[in-house]
């Protein structure tokens, strides 16, 4: 049996009214045009749907039945249909948000509450990898879009920033720069200085100051691979880190210093997808982290120009 959907959708308008007239102009039909659809209805079932008089429309117990089966019908009609309109405009589906330590910062939780308002169908899933895979999960293809920070070297990625974030230098409470209100690069390059386990050569080149450095100083290497690690490590005196002013403002760590460094660059907080052609999930999300970030200077402005308080 093949039944036209609209016949199905105007029988049901007209056991919701139980009044042909009505029924016929909320579907916008002819009176006569929308009692020959029932008939023709009635024919192809075998099965009289209405029990119609001069003063009065009901529903035959034949009809009962057939309302509730085409109610249902038509809802998984329109659902089918609405699922494969979003999911056509992929708005439906996972999104692997991968992040390093920090993620976008304050712009992070803005980013994701206006992405899940304008794409409620989509889960995100979030995972922080360590500092040892700066890509947070693009080179392995472990997450479809990120908030990493540059520089680094991956190869085959884009990225957008979408903030800048100072450095400073991380030195223990005992460390002869503990007490300064600031430093050079000069003032750093003698000492032993915290690199994480990443082969990424731009990552690593940033963050021990190797663009500052001679032969003669040459920088010694101490591994850690996390912020709390590094934390350790330099509370023991056994390095220096370069590291986040966000890292000094939000991670209490005892027995640590933190000092802004007066000529080294920030680190770029970016969001970053591959190469590839994105997928309309990624695309959608870069889109919503870009318009977060023109949309609210303030917070931009309050991560790029963070004050550090000062050390007890």
């Amino acid at each position: 049996m093949d039944i036209n959907t609209r016949k199905l959708r105007h029988f049901v308008v007209a056991a919701e009214e139980l009044h042909f007239s009505r029924a016929a102009a909320r579907v916008y039909l002819a009176q006569q045009a929308l009692s020959r659809q029932i008939k023709d209805l009635e024919d192809e079932l075998g099965a009289k749907l209405f029990d119609r008089t001069t003063r009065n429309v009901t529903l035959t117990p034949a009809g009962e039945v057939f309302l509730e089966g085409a109610r249902a019908v038509l809802a998984a009609l329109d659902s089918a249909a609405a699922a494969a309109e979003q999911a056509a405009r992929g708005v439906v589906g996972t999104l692997r948000l991968g992040y390093v330590p920090g993620a976008a910062l304050e712009l992070t939780a803005p980013i994701i509450a206006e992405f899940r308002e304008r794409h409620p169908d989509v889960t995100i899933e979030m995972r922080e990898f360590q500092v040892s895979d700066p890509s947070a999960g693009l080179a392995s293809r472990a997450a479809d879009v990120t908030f990493l920070r540059l520089p680094q070297s991956t190869p085959n990625i884009t990225t957008e920033i979408l903030a800048v974030d100072p450095v400073v230098a991380m030195v223990s409470a005992s460390h002869r720069l503990a007490g300064r209100t600031s430093v050079s690069v000069r003032d750093l390059l003698d000492d032993p200085i915290t690199q994480s386990s990443s082969v990424d050569e731009a990552h690593h080149a940033f963050w021990s100051l190797a663009a500052a450095r001679t032969d003669a100083t040459k920088v010694d290497v101490v591994r850690a691979d996390s912020i709390t690690e590094e934390a350790q490590v330099v509370a023991a005196g056994a390095a220096i880190a370069v590291t986040s002013a966000a890292a000094a403002h939000f991670m209490p760590a005892t027995g640590v210093r933190f000092v802004p460094i007066e000529d080294w660059p920030g680190s770029a907080i970016a969001v970053g997808w591959t190469d590839d052609e994105p997928s309309p999930l990624v695309s959608r999300f870069v889109e919503v982290a870009c318009l977060v970030r023109d949309r609210e200077p303030d917070i931009v402005h309050g991560i790029e120009h963070r004050l550090l308080a000062p050390s007890p």
